[in-house]
């Protein structure tokens, strides 16, 4: 037996009876496997696979049916009586001469090829072929089943599966009856189980029992819905954690409408939830820090008064008048307020600082005394310096007060005793650690770790200990503003603090102070007050409030100072401007409408180089004051202030060392 693929005739005449002959025994082959063959011939016409019959003495096609015609995008006069190799379709005749060599041994299955359309698209299938008989002459048929779409459908299946295996949202997939048959990598990364553990069990393994019934039931009722459900849902790690998922799950139809498989698509988004939280929080806290400080401004006017009045009532009275008692219950009272107000203004960051160069050892040491008496002896202290610590710049007193603050409250964490340890370290916080931790800045700080072994938090108390006037102590025990306050000095000294607790594990504080690279700063000693606060000296007092206006002036005129009483910046301007007099002190608010104390300031040089300045203020505008911090070679007089203390600031602000630096009181 041969394959003819065709024969090559250079005389027009043979080939002109060559395909005559071609035409007649077509028709004759066609007719004895219509008339011959009748199941055949219905086979044939009807059957989806690619089906030639052809003529194995002369090559030439004596037939196709109608998937062939479709397929290609031939008609039949075009193939008939042409061979494979004249059309360009099957494979190259080297191809032929094998098939043709298994063909002696017998039928040719499923042969892998390439055929091309008459458009010259190339496609692949499966070749079988077999000799057969047809009205006594040998003839090849071949069947090809197409497999171009299922080929591309399995490398796009294959591609898909690539994604899926490297995608980093998880993807699980799961029968009708929630049993898991696929779980991708990345599933297995973010819970914890190993695939093996996952296969053949019902997701519900995973429940952290923060979702209710009713959650569940929403859920099922839209995918037996035959909808897609997306959502957000709390699960459990294999190690106990929780994790935040982002998830959308798709019912998965077969041709008849009936779910017969879950896919959900889950996308990890515990940091990024964390994050966002961390933004709210800090963004009610500038929002009620902002409350606080205005509201700590007007009352520090009036507590000025109250107390300055009440003290000078006081002086007045007969030292055995039975309302000498009625005037210390109202001072004291104006000093408990005056505390309370100290507190809101540093957690509204309105306290003017003044930041030296700190190494926190050194602060540590000097309070650890003190600390050990403030918790007593049942609890034991341990420090733990790091040697070589980098320094802070920082104001003393309030990182003092940050070190109290949380000494205080783990010492109410362990009411029957236990460990407090404080810690100082270098670190270096990455881009990562900044990234998860809001607020936080990457480089180099130093941290400060407080750490107790009291009763510790829970999840819910934990998001809301520095909220203002939060508070888990009994009624009249605590303010709720201790770690209020202690988070806002942090930031005010652009650091960020974190807090890390468990029931039953104590409590750890971490706080992160950037650091410094200028050398400790030298605080020299406090000023010495003079003896007497009496005075002739001139001052101009700028005051918009009319209550501490009238019992500033009073007070300095009662010891012998002549007094300039302006209500507003305007006014003091002026007087500035047409005063001929020397005038040795400017006394001004710090924040006052039209202009502030500090411009007024800026402008007594020019008309009277010989004024000292003292400012006045319970709260500071950071427009006006950057960032809380007083400049250089000012002198502040913080509200509330006593009519003693008062003069006693007048008097050493005037006779202060002019080349001297900020002091505050």
């Amino acid at each position: 037996m041969r394959l003819i693929p065709g024969r090559s005739n250079s005389n027009k005449e043979d080939a002109a009876n060559e395909a005559d002959d071609r035409d007649a025994h077509r028709e004759d082959a066609t007719k004895s496997a219509c008339h011959c063959y009748p199941a055949f011939l219905k086979l044939f016409n009807s059957s989806s696979d690619l089906i030639t019959i052809a003529s194995l003495e002369r090559g030439t096609l004596l037939d196709v049916n109608d998937s062939f015609l479709c397929v290609t995008g031939y008609d039949r006069d075009s193939v008939v009586g042409h061979t494979e190799l004249e059309l360009g379709l099957w494979p190259p005749a080297r191809d032929w001469a094998k098939m043709a060599e298994e063909l002696q041994r017998g039928p040719v299955l499923n042969v892998e090829v390439t055929f091309l359309t008459r458009s010259g698209e190339r496609r692949t299938g499966l070749m079988s072929a077999q000799p057969i008989l047809l009205r006594d002459e040998q003839c090849l048929l071949t069947v090809v089943k197409d497999t171009t779409e299922r080929r591309q459908t399995a490398a796009e299946l294959g591609r898909l599966s690539a994604v899926v295996e490297r995608s980093k949202e998880a993807v699980l997939i799961t029968g009708v009856d929630g049993t898991i048959v696929y779980a991708n990598p990345a599933f297995a990364e973010i819970t914890g189980y190993t695939r093996e553990q996952i296969l053949g069990k019902n997701p519900r393994f995973l429940k952290s029992g923060k979702q209710d019934a009713a959650f569940y039931r929403n859920l099922w009722n839209t995918l037996l819905a035959g909808k897609i459900w997306h959502g957000e849902m709390t699960n459990h790690r294999q190690d106990g954690s929780l994790y935040v998922q982002e998830t959308t799950i798709i019912p998965v139809q077969d041709s008849h409408g009936a779910t017969n498989h879950f896919i959900a698509i889950g996308l990890d988004v515990t940091e990024q939830r964390k994050t966002e939280t961390q933004l709210r929080q800090a963004q009610k806290m500038e929002f009620v820090g902002r409350l606080a400080g205005g509201v700590a401004h007007d009352f520090n006017n009036l507590l000025t008064v109250i107390s300055g009045y009440g003290q000078m009532l006081k002086e007045q009275l007969e030292t055995d008048s039975p309302l000498q008692a009625y005037c210390e219950e109202v001072l004291q009272a104006g000093e408990r307020a005056a505390g309370l107000t100290r507190q809101l203004l540093a957690f509204s960051r309105g306290q003017i600082v003044v930041p030296h160069v700190l190494n926190l050892n050194s602060v540590v040491a000097n309070l650890e005394k003190m600390l050990r008496r403030l918790i007593g002896e049942d609890i034991e202290l341990v420090t733990v310096p790091q040697p070589d610590l980098w320094t802070v710049k920082a104001d003393r007193g309030q990182v003092e007060q940050i070190i109290v603050n949380l000494a205080v409250n783990a010492r109410d964490a362990m009411p029957q005793g236990g460990n407090l340890a404080i810690q100082t370290a270098n670190r270096v916080l990455d881009e990562s650690f900044a990234r998860t931790h809001f607020g936080a800045a990457a480089g180099a700080h130093v941290m400060l770790a407080v750490n107790d072994t009291g009763e510790g938090m829970d999840t819910e108390t934990l998001p809301h200990i520095f909220e203002p006037f939060f508070t888990t102590k009994e009624e009249g025990k605590g303010t709720g503003l201790g770690l209020a306050t202690v988070y806002s000095i942090v930031k005010q000294s652009g650091g960020s603090i974190w807090a890390y607790s468990k029931p039953g594990q104590g409590s750890t504080f971490k706080i992160y102070l950037p650091r410094s690279d200028e050398r400790v700063s030298q605080v020299g000693e406090a000023m010495q007050h003079p003896k007497s606060a009496a005075g002739s000296e001139t001052v101009l007092v700028v005051e918009d409030e009319q209550g501490v206006r009238s019992l500033v002036c009073n007070t300095l005129a009662v010891q012998g100072y002549k007094v300039l009483e302006a209500h507003s910046s305007l006014e003091a301007a002026s007087i500035m401007e047409s005063y001929r007099e020397p005038i040795q002190m400017l006394l001004t608010d710090v924040v006052m409408p039209q202009m502030s104390g500090k411009v007024l300031a800026d402008r007594m040089p020019a008309l009277h180089p010989e004024a000292r300045v003292l400012f006045m203020s319970g709260y500071t505008d950071d427009a006006i004051i950057r960032n809380g911090i007083l400049e250089p070679n000012s002198f502040l007089l913080q509200k509330p202030f006593s009519p003693s203390g008062l003069l006693q600031k007048v008097r050493e602000v005037l006779d202060a060392d002019p080349s001297g630096g900020a002091q505050e009181s």
